[in-house]
């Protein structure tokens, strides 16, 4: 029982409360106009707190390791979407061409900030170096993933030409996430001091979001379509492209010559994909009842890369210290 705390924790035990009440009470109507309004608010309180909450202290402490950055933004937005690419005649056949596009969408996101950072620390890695990746991978894939998936995919948002949805992207995230950085010096004691109450409102904004899309996916039609052998078939999809990326940023980290704690940070800051950036993007990027269908292999995914990358933290966690040299008399 405890094993299964650990794999399943609270937030992923609401992700699937909520699924199933989108299942059997959808909002329709109305009712779906108010949560899609509320949706919006929500996901600009989620982007206003992480940039209150993003030292830039630490962000600056790390920024040196230059060639560490560039090989992790490079496993983010270019490696992980030719992975996506590659894997795609593969995809297509077992799960279908909309859930397809939701692995293509996963592959074009920015690495999640908590969970990369937390790991590289139980992990021992270089964990200013980790801040520093993550949250600058976050602030930049406000502008790249929506490229990226005009480019891989062809859309932008509800109809509109690219510069609208990169323009949609700025205004409902960027713009919240600026704002909370200028707000930082008068919030950010009360956010540090009420981390453990905002970590909810976070949770809270992402159910949200989950709830209004799976809604509209439910309604029009999303478990005809996706029926339970799909599901286990996309599981292990999102399993292969976590082992792909995880030997790929393991095999590279050798290969450069970086150092371990350093090749700890590109193993869990490269491989890492955020649903709280994910979730409100889809939200702007794909209409109606498709980003639910869209958010099931992100959501998929985000489980297992935290178990997988638990097991691999508390593993390096364990490692020998180098011995020191000899004792002089």
């Amino acid at each position: 029982m405890k094993h299964l705390r650990t794999l399943f924790d609270n937030f992923t035990l609401a992700l699937l409360a909520v699924m199933a009440l989108a299942t059997v009470l959808p909002c329709e109507g109305r009712g779906a106009a108010f949560f899609d309004g509320l949706t919006h608010a929500a996901i600009a309180l989620l982007f206003f707190l992480h940039g209150a909450r993003l030292s830039r202290e630490a962000v600056i402490a790390g920024a040196g390791h230059w060639r560490l950055h560039l090989l992790v933004f490079a496993c983010t937005f270019v490696l992980f979407p030719l992975l996506g690419l590659a894997l795609e005649p593969l995809v297509v056949p077992l799960v279908g061409a909309e859930l397809a596009v939701g692995v293509l969408f996963l592959c074009t996101l920015p690495a999640t900030v908590q969970s990369a950072i937390a790991f590289t620390a139980l992990a021992r890695g270089n964990v200013p170096a980790a801040v520093c990746s993550a949250a600058a991978s976050s602030l930049l894939g406000v502008f790249v993933t929506p490229l990226l998936v005009l480019a891989l995919l062809g859309r932008s948002g509800d109809g509109g030409s690219s510069l609208e949805a990169v323009g949609q992207i700025l205004v409902q995230l960027l713009l919240p996430f600026v704002l909370g950085q200028l707000a930082r010096p008068y919030l950010g004691g009360w956010v540090a001091r009420n981390g453990a109450w905002l970590k909810k409102v976070d949770q809270g904004s992402i159910l949200l979001v989950v709830y209004t899309a799976f809604s509209g996916a439910v309604v029009g039609g999303l478990w005809q379509t996706v029926p339970p052998q799909r599901l286990v078939l996309l599981t292990l999809v999102c399993c292969l492209l976590l082992a792909l990326i995880l030997g790929c940023t393991h095999l590279l980290g050798r290969w450069l010559g970086f150092e371990v704690e350093d090749r700890i940070t590109l193993l869990f800051a490269g491989s890492k994909k955020s649903m709280a950036t994910g979730v409100p993007m889809a939200q702007v990027l794909f209409a109606g009842g498709m980003v639910g269908t869209v958010l099931l292999p992100l959501m998929i995914f985000h489980q297992i890369q935290l178990m997988v990358c638990a097991v691999l933290a508390q593993r390096y966690a364990q490692r020998d210290e180098p011995a020191a040299g000899p004792a002089l008399p």
